[in-house]
């Protein structure tokens, strides 16, 4: 099993966009059993999925061992997609994982799951904290989704001086997100780096959370579908 995880410092760049859409090109295109987790309070990849009638407030207890983790595995309309799904007792997890003082609990967990799935999408809380550390240990590959802003850019090159010299940690794989190439700032921005994926802005997208689906789900022909499958087989080249 693989492990993706969708990250980044900053919040409201597009990372449950990513994590939802990236798990179903890997079932459905890939053919991969693929799990995701849900690590974020927010929930906004178990609301999309269709998860939230699980059972409240457990998500947390996975990681003091009161609940095992396969007990919170759930099923999702998507044929090879199962989810474990956040909720708000997440809030305080960054507080659980100091005080457990267990560097590689995740890691630990994100192993007992290895024979089950080929692909693992962790969506990830923002923020330099305990879970994003956690999250870096046990991540085979790190996906962190950039908006063309200096605010975006900023935040990627300070995990990145965060990360330099730190050994045990996955590769970092920036994504240029919401991307609207009429703009000058934005071309600019894909012009400075052309080799980094690239994911549209687009109308589709935003439908995303009316449908509750991932966009390849209901608009297979349309542009933002292709481009989550090309990032998807770039992931899939930088995990062989």
């Amino acid at each position: 099993m693989a492990v993706v995880a969708i990250y980044s410092l900053k919040g409201g760049v597009g990372k449950t966009t990513l994590a939802v859409n990236l798990a179903w090109c890997a079932a459905a295109l890939s053919a991969r059993r693929t799990l995701v987790w849900d690590l974020d309070p927010q929930a906004a990849s178990t609301w999309l999925l269709g998860g939230e009638e699980q059972a409240r407030d457990q998500a947390q207890a996975v990681f003091t061992r009161d609940v095992e983790v396969e007990r919170l595995i759930r099923p999702t309309p998507y044929e090879r997609i199962d989810l474990i799904g956040a909720d708000a007792s997440l809030r305080s997890l960054d507080r659980v994982f100091h005080e457990l003082d267990k560097k590689k609990r995740l890691a630990k967990l994100v192993g007992s799951l290895d024979k089950a799935y080929d692909r693992l999408i962790l969506d990830c809380p923002p923020g330099l904290t305990e879970t994003s550390e956690q999250v870096m240990r046990a991540a085979d590959l790190i996906v962190v989704p950039v908006p063309p802003s200096p605010l975006s850019t900023r935040a990627f090159e300070e995990v990145v001086r965060h990360l330099d010299g730190k050994r045990g940690h996955a590769a970092l794989m920036p994504v240029h997100a919401m991307v609207d190439r009429r703009r000058k700032l934005h071309a600019d921005a894909l012009a400075a780096q052309p080799d980094w994926p690239a994911i549209p802005m687009a109308s589709m997208v935003e439908t995303m959370a009316a449908r509750r689906a991932p966009v390849g789900s209901f608009a297979p022909r349309n542009p933002a579908t292709r481009a989550f499958a090309d990032l998807w087989q770039a992931v899939e080249r930088r995990l062989k």
